[in-house]
């Protein structure tokens, strides 16, 4: 989260808050105000806001324990949803990818790959399937599948999906899925999804780009969210703001892509030296006003 954060041009750092259990049984309102509770000791250090198991209105319940939550719905002052923005940040990484990969970044007639289709992925298959790309998705739940049915993408089956032969493989569920094993399997020329750590190990980015398969790493592609939650900071949420920031998420894959190929390493090691590099002058600036 701090890459993703400072990646993204954002004054934050990061964490990730875990509450261990099935969201979709043992999710209480109870459990839910203790978590707020939690949150507040920290004194604004930290802010909360949905993300995998969580929704909304759980938003709201942890807030009547505490003022530090972000990404309330726009109704009651909050920037909404985040999953919009991250959808949209990963359309726009994936357009950087392809034009360099095929020279031109539209996306009309390729393939994509969706393994997982939750929030994020479904807002991203929009963007896709506006601009007329082929969509397949596989996912363990059936009212995701429902989901992504109605709004014509073809589900295919979850052992199917790494091996499929596709344009971008779009890893949306959860971490470590582009590892030895799954690296072999590819039949893509983009790896770019809404998961989180998606390499299971650094030496699998190197992996990647030794086989010729361009990553977009998963931290620069899909900070829409964390954009989107940070334009309500201390500020009246601005939609539009918001948006344009997470669209440039094009420009810094793009800038990734092009240090990558003058210096010939992968886009992970590119992208974490963008990050690097920015963590480096805020510390430099924060140190000149700590004297």
């Amino acid at each position: 989260m701090t890459y993703k954060s400072a990646a993204a041009g954002l004054n934050l750092g990061g964490g990730k808050g875990v509450i261990i259990g099935d969201s979709r049984t043992q999710k209480t309102e109870a459990l839910l105000r203790s978590w707020g509770r939690f949150v507040d000791t920290l004194g604004g250090r930290y802010l909360t806001t949905t993300d995998v198991g969580t929704v909304g209105r759980d938003l709201e319940t942890i807030r009547q324990e505490t003022q530090h939550v972000v990404g309330l719905d726009v109704t009651l002052g909050g920037s909404g949803d985040t999953s919009i923005m991250t959808g949209l940040g990963i359309y726009m990484g994936m357009k950087a990818c392809a034009s360099e990969a095929w020279g031109a970044d539209s996306l009309r007639g390729r393939t994509v790959a969706m393994q997982g289709f939750g929030k994020v992925a479904s807002h991203t298959a929009e963007h896709l399937l506006e601009e007329d790309a082929r969509v397949f998705a596989a996912d363990i739940s059936e009212g995701a599948l429902d989901r992504a049915r109605s709004m014509g993408v073809q589900v295919v089956g979850v052992d199917e999906i790494p091996g499929m032969e596709c344009d971008i493989f779009a890893p949306c569920a959860l971490g470590g899925v582009i590892n030895h094993k799954t690296i072999k399997q590819l039949r893509c020329q983009i790896v770019a999804g809404g998961a989180n750590n998606q390499l299971a190990t650094p030496e699998d980015g190197e992996t990647l780009h030794h086989r010729g398969i361009i990553y977009a790493p998963d931290f620069l592609i899909n900070a829409g969210g964390v954009i989107n939650a940070a334009a309500e900071i201390g500020q009246t949420y601005n939609p539009e703001r918001a948006r344009q920031q997470t669209e440039r998420i094009y420009e810094k894959m793009a800038e990734v892509l092009a240090t990558s190929r003058k210096n010939e390493m992968s886009t992970a090691k590119a992208a974490n030296m963008l990050a690097e590099a920015r963590l480096a002058s805020v510390r430099k600036v924060r140190g000149i006003y700590r004297k």
